[in-house]
């Protein structure tokens, strides 16, 4: 007996060597750079943002409903704010309203790069237009904040990429390396007509682009557990998506004499079999960049199962598993979206259907997630069919480039040292899911802040920025056209 405690005992303090051994041979991965001075910003710009917030360019799935109007107007709007960028730049419009710029740049052999954004915005629900502060359309400047519908989502990136532009021609700046922008139009139903049409126009141009940079991830500000510093998270990934439709007919009747099951009944019991059974939870490739980047940051002992993932991998995956923002980073996700059913309180109806919309996790594919529902519903009373946009999800692209690099020092350059950097998956979908032929590095980031008082503003109520989070906007896509150079 005594020998056997002291082969466990051995055991165990092999393990723990083992693991305070992954710990301390575990190296920072942040990069510092030297201070750059702060770039000067025209107070214009300001308003140049409300102006464009105060366009109603927005995109419904009912495209008869869609006033493209306003969407001729962000064409003018475009063309006389930014006259160098319209006059210097060549330039290409795809079915009307995306636009597709070049910046030429003096050396040919090297690849381009593609900044991208979209400036279509989602509808503002009518019914909650009375809890909006500020009027969603009409870009309030009060208080040192911008106020509107497309401050955070998206319009900001396309107007800070633009003035950055501006303000580089108009000092005579000269890129080496070519710089297209692409603005799509309708990025908040699938982009099929803007960036989709875009892309496919660089790929039949045998356009390879060194980097990409859309719209995705952010800089948050104590929302990551274990981490008190803003952290600049970088999509290097987004997830698929999928929307599935059930559907059942079973005879209906008086609701005074029910069957066994009606036709909600059997409904319902599907949806709980899906909802009570989700998918697996794991640590996806893009997880395992963000726990090397950020591990070495936190404090004891965040750091010794952070430096252990493999180890601990159902520690950590419980852990953001309790929240409705880490769970969506661990697992291909089901979310019920639309119920019909029913037309009157009497009357046991003959048919239901709903939507749901699955968030698919890298390393997992639509057809496994059709798979999956038919396996757990089992019922030949329900119809499955697919709805929406759907797309698998998308290629992880590699930290270790020099592009990723560029990425991570612009923001030190403009953020600061303490800002800590890191790869992430983007749980939502972006316009650059079209560009998988364009580039093998695509990155996901907007410089803006995102914090338990504003997440919810995106695609929500009362969405805006500050004047001083615009102005750094700006400044990130002016230096990184800098950095280009370097």
């Amino acid at each position: 007996m005594k020998k056997v405690l002291i082969v466990l005992a051995t055991v165990i303090l092999l393990f723990i060597c083992y693991l305070f051994f992954n710990l301390f041979t575990t190296n920072s991965k942040q990069i510092v750079v030297a201070p750059i001075d702060k770039i000067k910003i025209d107070e214009d710009v300001i308003k140049h943002l409300a102006q464009a917030i105060q366009i109603k360019t927005i995109s419904t799935e009912n495209t008869e409903a869609i006033d493209f109007s306003e969407f001729d107007k962000f064409n003018i709007f475009l063309k006389e704010t930014y006259p160098l960028t319209d006059s210097l730049l060549d330039k290409k419009l795809f079915n009307s309203y995306s636009h597709l710029y070049l910046w030429k740049g003096s050396n040919t052999s090297l690849k381009p790069i593609v900044l991208m954004g979209h400036i279509d915005v989602v509808p503002v629900i009518e019914k909650n237009r009375k809890e909006w502060k500020e009027a969603p359309f009409k870009g309030i400047i009060k208080d040192d904040v911008i106020w509107g519908r497309g401050t955070m989502d998206d319009k900001v990136n396309v107007i800070g990429i633009l003035e950055a532009t501006e303000a580089l021609l108009k000092s005579g700046f000269q890129p080496e390396r070519s710089i297209y922008y692409a603005f799509g139009h309708d990025e908040e139903i699938g982009g099929n007509n803007g960036a989709a049409v875009m892309a496919k126009y660089l790929e039949d141009n045998d356009i390879e682009a060194e980097f990409i940079l859309d719209e995705g991830s952010v800089i948050t500000q104590g929302l990551i557990p274990g981490i008190d510093k803003d952290v600049a998270l970088i999509g290097i990934a987004e997830k698929g998506s999928v929307s599935i439709q059930l559907s059942t007919k079973i005879e209906g009747g008086h609701s005074s004499m029910p069957s066994k099951e009606t036709a909600i009944d059997v409904l319902s019991s599907a949806i709980s079999k899906l909802k009570t059974n989700p998918f697996p939870a794991k640590l996806s490739q893009p997880l395992d960049g963000f726990i090397a980047y950020l591990g070495p940051e936190m404090g004891f002992p965040n750091n010794l199962v952070f430096a252990n993932a493999g180890i601990f991998e159902s520690v950590i995956t419980g852990i953001y598993e309790k929240t409705a923002s880490g769970n969506a980073m661990v697992r291909t996700t089901t979310s019920p979206t639309i119920f019909n059913a029913g037309v009157k309180d009497n009357v046991i109806p003959q048919s239901a259907s709903a939507m749901l919309n699955f968030r698919i996790l890298p390393g997992e594919t639509v057809a496994l997630v059709k798979e999956r529902i038919e396996t757990l519903i089992n019922d030949d009373r329900i119809t499955i069919s697919e709805g929406g946009f759907n797309s698998d999800p998308s290629v992880v692209s590699e930290t270790e480039t020099e592009s990723f690099r560029t990425i991570h020092k612009t923001i030190k350059e403009i953020y600061g040292n303490d800002v800590l950097v890191a790869p992430t998956l983007v749980v939502a979908a972006t316009d650059s899911k079209h560009y998988k032929n364009v580039s093998d590095n695509i990155y996901r980031f907007i410089p803006v802040h995102i914090n338990q008082d504003n997440i919810k503003a995106i695609h929500g109520i009362n969405e805006r920025i500050s004047v001083d989070d615009f102005k750094d906007v700006i400044r990130f896509y002016t230096r990184i056209i800098e950095n280009l150079e370097k």
